[in-house]
């Protein structure tokens, strides 16, 4: 088996290489980045090889459909920063340069397991469902929404090829650290708590979100790797938590008692209140969530521990 993964010097790209490459020895495994925001040190460990390139270049794709064939493609090269604003720049990345991945899927035969986003569904009502509420707040998740709408309509026409995407909620855990200001707020609060500074967050901190961990999201793709199925399915826990529970959650674990430091919101496009409505995902893949958000946590803390430097 030969695979291809898009991003995969990124957080997610980069703990499914790991995954596949224990769980399939025997595969060949090329990992794409243009190291913009991926890292290599994300990939110390990873026995497969790089191509040093970027998804918006066409002769790339063309050099890669004449050298190489894959037979899996896992998709998740993007930009990933909610905050950019720079739509020309968004479109280009995130959904334009769709077409080119998919266009070799065909040619190959290849199946396609690409990133989405619960973006999409911007703030509209909990819990969201892949058929309804789809009014994202900002281009990233415009974006995603669009790349939806390519993948249906490869579905339509080349029922012979397999196309998962994935609506991934709030994702957490090991090889997020350089991902920077976007690294998930239990990466950036379990940093600030273990430094003895206090947390922070918005006001007044009973926003919501379905966090998800890892190694959750790295099960929903290994389930697609194995099962003939295509759609558009939702990853996540179907439990939303508050950031207020995260702040606990760490006292907890940490054995520390800070309290928050509330601050306005500076953006006009948050979300709220997200929660995967997981039906679809459990009857197409036999996806359950493994860890809560108590149990992601205690799992991860022994990773941010080695990163953090008192």
């Amino acid at each position: 088996m030969n695979i291809l993964i898009t991003g995969g010097a990124g957080f997610i790209g980069s703990n499914l290489a790991f995954a596949l490459q224990e769980k399939y020895p025997r595969a060949k495994i090329y990992v794409l980045d243009n190291f913009s925001s991926g890292h290599f040190k994300n990939l110390i460990g990873f026995k497969g090889e790089v191509i040093t390139g970027d998804i918006t270049d066409r002769e790339l794709w063309d050099y890669i459909g004449k050298k190489f064939r894959f037979d899996v493609i896992f998709h998740e090269a993007a930009i990933t920063d909610t905050t950019v604003m720079d739509q020309f720049l968004m479109m280009r990345t995130n959904a334009d340069s769709f077409r080119y991945i998919l266009d070799l899927a065909v040619k190959w035969g290849a199946k396609v397991i690409y990133a989405s986003s619960a973006g999409v569904y911007g703030n509209t009502p909990p819990p969201m469902r892949e058929d309804y509420g789809l009014e994202p707040e900002n281009i990233y998740g415009f974006s995603k929404l669009m790349m939806d709408h390519i993948a249906k309509e490869y579905m339509e026409k080349h029922p012979e090829i397999n196309i998962v995407g994935f609506r991934y909620f709030n994702v957490y855990g090991p090889r997020e650290e350089y991902k920077g200001k976007t690294a998930s707020m239990i990466y950036q609060l379990a940093v600030k708590m273990l430094k003895g500074e206090k947390p922070r967050l918005f006001k007044w901190g009973e926003q919501r979100r379905d966090f998800v961990y890892i190694k959750d999201v790295i099960k929903a793709n290994l389930l697609a790797l194995e099962r003939n199925v295509s759609g558009i399915f939702n990853v996540g826990t179907g439990r939303a938590r508050s950031f207020n529970e995260i702040v606990k959650i760490l006292n907890r674990e940490l054995g520390t008692n800070y309290e928050v430091e509330y601050f306005d919101c500076p953006y006009d496009f948050y979300q709220e209140f997200t929660e995967a409505d997981l039906t679809k995902i459990r009857e197409a893949l036999g996806y359950e969530p493994t860890y809560s958000l108590e149990e992601g946590i205690k799992d991860y803390l022994p990773y941010i521990r080695s990163k953090v430097k008192r």
